[in-house]
């Protein structure tokens, strides 16, 4: 059973008012799809469903333990072997509205790309609002460091009272370089720091990347691309640091897989989704490392989603 955390009132956890549908464009398969994220019941969590397979069981649940083997992307997959991908932008939009229970429909193997930000899902997230459910937030409380390194990248999980978050990226195109990033998480950090940024990559990984099948619905419409140091991405960049802030939301978007929220500081460096899947891993090996916790009023105003209103929504940049 959980420990209780005695400082005041638990709070409750949530899920979607109603129904709210996207239609777009696979980034990596190229593939149309509608993806519809429906409200679900306390305790059960993120879950997709795969509408377009019929033949064996069609739910992939949103967890660390489900990820399978990607590049540039987190794919999930059940045991009868279906699969979503590129589920990291709607995860972190997820999280950081503070939605804990939702179903989520897909017609294809690949959630949209839409801008290639997680900014139109919190829009309509926030616009629709949030329905209370009957049953107290757990979330999982950090005790001690954890990290993971491979090939010059790390990643650490260490105790913190709310979440904060910490990432380092350094590049040789002079349009990026050398970025960096310290957050804490609470007051709508996420929604009105981080969501808006897109995906990026160097025009001189194109057309390898689409050699190998990856990318082939990627366009200057839904990612940041960057040649040397020239925005190739008509309007330029939409915060001068945005790949740093968007190795941030992919990394929320991977911690949401923990399945509950965290209580912990993240940092990250030249991490990416395998690393951060593997840093969750590393973390639910140790049960010395981390304990579940029923959230109370106070800790519970410091996750990303605390705090936010549909007049929020408004101030979201989402081209």
């Amino acid at each position: 059973m959980p420990d209780e955390l005695p400082r005041g009132l638990s709070i409750v956890q949530t899920t979607l008012k109603s129904s709210i549908s996207f239609i777009g464009t696979g980034l990596h398969t190229g593939r149309p799809v509608r993806m519809t994220l429906r409200p679900s019941a306390a305790e059960m969590g993120i879950w997709f469903r795969r509408t377009d397979v019929t033949d064996r069981d069609a739910f992939v649940p949103a967890r660390f333990d489900a990820v399978i083997a990607s590049e540039l992307s987190t794919k999930i997959a059940n045991e009868a072997g279906v699969e979503v991908s590129t589920i990291e932008h709607v995860m972190a939009a997820l999280a950081g509205t503070g939605v804990h229970n939702a179903l989520i429909e897909i017609d294809g193997p690949e959630v949209p790309i839409m801008d290639g930000s997680a900014a139109p899902f919190v829009k309509a997230i926030l616009s629709r609002g949030l329905q209370d459910l009957d049953v107290p937030v757990r979330a999982i409380e950090v005790l001690k460091p954890v990290t993971v390194t491979r090939d010059g990248a790390s990643a650490t999980l260490s105790p913190a009272h709310g979440l904060q978050m910490a990432f380092e990226i350094d590049f040789t195109d002079t349009a990026i370089g050398r970025q960096s990033m310290s957050l804490d998480m609470a007051n709508g950090t996420f929604v009105h720091e981080l969501c808006d940024s897109r995906t990026f990559c160097r025009n001189s990984d194109v057309e390898a990347m689409r050699d190998r099948g990856l990318i082939l619905g990627g366009t200057l419409d839904n990612a940041v691309v960057v040649d040397g140091d020239q925005v190739l991405t008509p309007g330029g960049l939409r915060h001068q640091d945005e790949p740093v802030r968007h190795k941030m939301l992919d990394a929320l978007g991977d911690l949401a897989l923990a399945g509950a929220p965290l209580l912990a500081r993240y940092d990250g460096h030249r991490a990416g989704h395998a690393m951060t899947n593997l840093l969750l891993r590393a973390l639910f090996s140790d049960p010395t490392a981390f304990r579940m916790v029923v959230l109370d009023d106070s800790t519970a105003a410091r996750l990303p989603g605390a705090g936010l209103s549909r007049f929020d929504a408004p101030h979201v940049h989402a081209a």
